[in-house]
């Protein structure tokens, strides 16, 4: 079975030979490889170009692991380009794996202590010579975004462009199988949409596919990347953030839950540190809090959610599906892999509660940024009863602006909208469909 992945698609096609390296981004196991070196490149011979013209090394496999060094990742390449007048696709896959090397032709002593990091030869060294040869199109894949997207504009200096690639949406799901969509939604709230896992004949396949991704390749690549001591607290804290996704906290409580399952607390900066070890990973994602009225972020607390619902389940061995929490992980993904900035709203109202004035905070799950504009967004089971509907809309209600208000519903019902201007639509609708679109500025 093939799935589709036309979108991506589409994208790498938009960007081909625009003189820009093009860095393919996303969690391990989520099809990138599958993605530019079947998908993509199979579309390429299709309109023409010739098996030859591609310049392939993927540097997780032991028969290319000689080309981490990227001073013979460079001279291979080059070594395949010779002729200048032939147009060559490259593609580096895993590209993150690359290492430095040091320079030995220059004296050290000579070098300032602050410029000592330029003594070294990086992948950003190479690739950046690499694109700017006119006979070559330049694609690399990579599991870590701190080494890739964050360094993208210093390294690359507006000379690359990144695609960032997400486990399959539920539209794709719904594309690659042959079920109803409810009956599809509730096996993606379980299994979510690794490819592979997708594509295991039984829940049983699914569920050892998805455990055994835990335990050897991301655990073991953080281990292995940050040269961990163990990963007692690794696991501790997945376990933790598996168990709370879409709770408000902190590094602090993060540590006392954390500690409570290992017996002893980790220090504030080890949490630190380990989160956001698990955001390079791209294992979860983090969304901070919005004052809507106040207009400004609040620094301590915000929420993580996990990248996949099917890996966050496996991690607590299918145990824990409070379907609210589920629904608002799955909501805010694909919020994110539409490519919006999103963030958890927080509205601050004065009321007076049993004859005392208090100052209470009131929450909107979702603040989705469209450039100038916003659409305030609430994941709700259900508004089945007057009291149920006044508690779900309550605080987008009470924003003090005209921005659109969505409520996502449970099920497949198709949108509508109330007397307060609030629009409220079944999750299956909405993630088959990008509403927000819809009258936007």
């Amino acid at each position: 079975m093939v799935i589709d992945r036309q979108e991506y698609i589409n994208n790498l096609l938009a960007k081909r030979w625009n003189g820009k390296v093009k860095i393919i981004t996303g969690i391990r196991r989520c099809g990138k490889s599958y993605l530019l070196s079947k998908l993509f490149k199979q579309r390429l011979i299709k309109e023409g170009v010739n098996e030859a013209d591609f310049i392939e090394v993927a540097l997780d496999r032991k028969s290319d692991i000689q080309y981490r060094n990227p001073n013979l990742l460079y001279d291979y390449i080059i070594s395949q380009a010779m002729d200048l007048e032939r147009k060559f696709y490259v593609f580096i896959d895993e590209i993150q794996l690359s290492y430095k090397v040091k320079n030995t032709d220059i004296d050290e002593s000579l070098v300032p202590e602050e410029d000592r990091a330029m003594l070294y030869t990086t992948f950003y060294d190479i690739l950046n010579d690499l694109m700017a040869r006119p006979n070559l199109d330049v694609y690399v894949t990579g599991s870590n975004s701190k080494m890739l997207s964050t360094d993208i504009v210093t390294n690359f200096r507006d000379r690359g462009c990144e695609i960032k690639v997400y486990p399959l949406s539920f539209s794709e799901y719904l594309s690659a199988i042959e079920m109803e969509k409810s009956d599809a939604l509730e096996e993606y709230l379980m299994y979510g949409g690794m490819p592979l896992a997708v594509l295991e004949s039984d829940g049983k396949g699914k569920r050892k596919y998805l455990q055994g991704l835990f335990l050897n390749v991301y655990i073991k690549d953080i281990v292995e990347r940050y040269r961990l001591k163990d990963d007692n607290i690794l696991s501790a804290l997945i376990d933790t953030l598996s168990s709370s996704v879409g709770s408000l906290t902190n590094p602090n409580k993060l540590a006392n839950t954390a500690g409570s399952l290992m017996g002893q607390k980790p220090s504030y900066n080890t949490i630190k540190n380990y989160l956001d070890y698990l955001e390079d990973s791209y294992l979860f994602q983090s969304a901070k809090r919005w004052n809507v009225k106040g207009r400004k972020y609040f620094d301590t607390i915000q929420k993580y959610y996990a990248m996949d619902l099917g890996l966050r389940n496996a991690r607590l061995n299918f145990r824990q599906q409070e379907r609210s929490h589920l629904m608002e992980n799955l909501i805010y993904n694909e919020l994110i892999r539409r490519g919006y900035s999103v963030d958890v709203g927080v509205v601050e109202l004065s009321r007076v509660i049993d004859g005392q004035r208090k100052q209470s905070q009131y929450e909107i799950d979702f603040v989705v940024n469209i450039g100038n504009d916003k659409v305030y967004i609430q994941s709700a089971l259900n508004v089945d009863t007057p009291k149920k509907k006044d508690q779900e809309t309550f605080s987008l209600r009470n924003t003090g602006d005209f921005f659109r208000k969505i409520v996502i519903l449970d099920g497949n019902r198709k949108a509508w909208t109330d007397d307060d201007g609030v629009m409220y639509i079944g999750v299956i609708p909405f993630l088959l469909e990008d509403i927000l679109t819809v009258g936007s500025n």
